[in-house]
Order: C-alpha cells, then structure tokens, then sequence
C-alpha cells in the first residue's frame, strides 16, 4: 500500500536514531539541560545568524502553539490568525481550551494580508466599545501555510512591520519548515525569519525526528519563568536530550536542510507528473503537499492502493485530495503512485 497522506507516517531519519542509540546510555542531566541541547542550541542560533536567540525544546506542534500563545498573552488578548490557520481549524480548540481566543482573519490561499491585518487592528482601536472585547495580542501564521503556500521575504516584512507599529509580536508556525526553506520558490532564509518575526519554531516531527519542535524566541521575547509554565502545563519533558540529540543530528552537516529538499524534489516530481497525467490543481503550492481535485470515483479507485488525506469538497461529485511527500519519500513510490493515475 502507497502513503502520500502526511509527512510524519516514518519514524526517524537513520542517522537521528543512531545518535538515540549511540548516546543511550549516557547518564546525563534531565529537563534540557544536557550537553546535546546545549549543542542544539548553538548550531541552532548559527543557522539563524541571531547569537541572542533563546531556544527551548518542545515534544510537538499543537503542544507549541498553545504553549507559546498562552504564555506571551495576557489573559484578556486573543491571537490573529488566518481562518484556516492551524490554531484556527485542527487543534481541538487548544487556544480557546487555555482561555485565548483566536481571532480570525480572511486567508488567501493560507495567507494572511498586511492590508486586511492592519485594517482590523485600526477597527479595534477605534471601536469605542474596544475596552469591552477580546484585544489583538499576536499574530500567528504558518509557514508553509495549510495550503502549501508560502510567504515571500516582502510580505512578512509588511506583517512585521505593522506588528511592531502595534506592539504586538509576530509568531511562526514552522511545523514545515525546512520545506518551505528550501523551496525553489522562497526568497526566505532562517536569518530573514530570525529578523522579522519574534518568535517561530522550527519543526523536527514533521522534518525527520521522531518528535520535536525547537521553539526560537528572538529579540528578548521569551516569557520570564518559560519553563516554570510549560512545567505547569504538563509539557515539560524530563529526558530533554531525547529532543536535543535529535535536533543536534538534525543541524550537523545541514542534514536538516539535504532532508527537506529531497522532499522538495519528490514533490515537484509528483507535481509534474500530475501535470502530464491532466490532473486538476486546486492551487499552485511550491512545498511538498500538493493538491489536486478528484472525482469522488476516482478518489475511491485510488484509495484501494494509496493512502491519500480527504482536504474539501469542491462540488457534489468532486472533492480536494493532499498528497504529501516528506523527508523520507521514495522516487519509486512517486513513480508507482503516477501509474496509477
């Protein structure tokens, strides 16, 4: 049976496990505070060019974002983020479950606007019955977007800019992104994301470890006592080097980044393919989920040989189908997946 339904249905890359292997029986230091993270870390603040960045290791993306919302917001700010955005859609309502409302904007193919952004946040102010409602206290977005799509370097200097303007900070969901980085289609870098956002994460689970995001505060950002909270909500994890190791493999020798492009690259073999076969794209995605549309027979015929994610119905008979490559996808499963077509 082929899988092109996600890009976290492998384990780990070899030489991540190996290290897990190799170092198991260390007796090291718990909570993250081992040799391994340090060295994490400091590869981490390289890749970024930001040598002031705070790093702090957590085990996955929903974990993330609810911990980093909660602790940078008060408890009367919500977070803006996109209608599709994760935080919006597929994460159980974890946001609202920790008391922040996410406020939604109009997303364009995943993207928020910087014109529909500062837009809502003069509306707020100027409501004078603003003391009474949910203030805009972060703006979210992911990057690549649920849709694949990406921002270019312009348009996060706009949001950021308009962030900074109101004072609020500017958060990245990086579940995806070595993919987005190393797209041939992107004009940004880790260094350009270092700069313009305030806090961002860089995602392991979904890029070749077995779980893990590095979660990167810049500009002084992190929340004081960050530990003492993520201990407090249950996330605190007490073999940190799990996570350090893994991220250690992970930024040795640009593994992170040869990784990711060969996900790229199994992408764009998918996505012309499906192009010679006449396929249907829903949109133009640069990164490695790729969408087109399927008559529901179709979709059914295919299922009988392939794992494929369900994303929207575009009509009664017609709906939009993800496949995703990652990391770990081989050309030999592309080129049998196209056969199918």
């Amino acid at each position: 049976m082929l899988s092109f339904e996600s890009d976290y249905i492998e384990g780990a890359h070899d030489r991540v496990l190996q290290r897990l292997v190799e170092t198991n029986m260390e007796k090291l230091t718990g909570y993250g505070a081992d040799p391994y993270c340090e060295s994490a870390k400091a590869k981490i603040r390289e890749a970024c060019s930001c040598p002031d960045a705070e790093i702090f290791f957590l085990t996955g993306g929903t974990q993330t974002n609810m911990i980093v919302i909660h602790t940078m917001l008060k408890a009367y700010e919500g977070v803006l983020a996109a209608q599709t955005g994760h935080v919006s859609l597929h994460e159980a309502g974890a946001i609202e479950a920790h008391g922040h409302k996410v406020l939604q904007l109009p997303q364009h193919q995943g993207k928020i606007r910087a014109d529909e952004l500062r837009e809502y946040l003069v509306h707020f102010m100027q409501d004078e019955n603003h003391e009474h409602m949910v203030y805009p206290g972060m703006v979210y977005i992911s990057h690549p977007t649920e849709y694949g799509t990406l921002y270019s370097r312009k348009e996060l200097e706009e949001l950021s800019g308009i962030c900074r303007e109101y004072h609020i900070p500017l958060y990245m969901d990086g579940a995806r992104l070595g993919y987005a980085l190393m797209s041939p289609e992107t004009d940004v870098t880790l260094p350009v994301i270092a700069k313009l956002c305030d806090v961002f994460y860089i995602g392991g689970t979904k890029v070749g470890a077995l779980c893990g995001e590095a979660v990167v505060f810049t500009k002084n950002h992190m929340p004081r006592c960050f530990m003492t909270m993520v201990k407090q909500q249950g996330a605190l994890l007490a073999k940190g080097r799990l996570l350090g190791i893994q991220f250690d493999t992970l930024f040795t020798d640009d593994l992170y980044f040869k990784i990711s492009r060969h996900a790229i690259e199994m992408a764009m073999l998918l996505k012309e393919g499906f192009r010679q076969k006449g396929c249907t794209f829903y949109l133009d995605s640069p990164t490695n989920q790729q969408f087109i549309i399927l008559e529901d027979s179709e979709a059914e015929r295919l299922r009988e040989h392939v794992v494929l994610s369900f994303w929207e119905k575009t009509d009664d008979t017609h709906a939009v189908y993800r496949f995703a490559t990652s990391w770990a996808t081989k050309e030999e499963d592309v080129e049998a997946l196209l056969e199918l077509m």
